[in-house]
């Protein structure tokens, strides 16, 4: 699954140089916007990789089982920290496509960045709610922190 993430993450990032490079020697307003197209197209491609390096350290390198509090914490911070920029920035071209070639999709662009909004603040109240769970489990926050160690020796 990770090796599929990471070439889709290739396919992403020619299609963005493809799209950047349309950008060249156009008319100043079409040139940002295949500009700010290739950025989203760049921003989807750096979520694929995140997602491909977090289910290669989590599933194959530490072989985890995601039960203990600590586990899913950071397996989900992991997740929700590439989701939420990708969203930020999806959010961020579609309102400015939007208000440069079609004002009336502006609402749907902003409730991008609002959804983007809400899933952060959602995921302050898990970690807060986790953190209480982890204290209950120390030794799964210690056995953790030991992988980290391994896992940046051998990185």
């Amino acid at each position: 699954m990770a090796l599929l993430f990471i070439a889709i993450s290739l396919m992403l990032m020619v299609m963005a140089a493809l799209t950047g490079w349309k950008a060249v020697g156009v008319a100043p307003s079409e040139g940002a916007e295949s500009a700010i197209e290739a950025i989203g197209l760049l921003a989807i491609a750096v979520v694929s990789l995140q997602i491909s390096q977090t289910i290669a350290e989590e599933e194959v390198i530490r072989d985890a089982h995601i039960s203990a509090p600590t586990r899913v914490r950071r397996y989900l911070s992991r997740f929700m920290v590439v989701v939420v920029v990708a969203l930020s920035i999806e959010g961020l071209v579609g309102i400015f496509k939007a208000l440069h070639e079609e004002p009336e999709l502006l609402p749907h662009a902003a409730s991008v960045l609002v959804a983007s909004g809400i899933l952060l603040a959602g995921w302050g109240v898990f970690i807060r709610f986790n953190k209480e769970a982890e204290l209950l489990e120390p030794e799964a926050m210690e056995e953790a922190k030991s992988e980290d160690k391994k896992l940046a020796k051998s990185g």
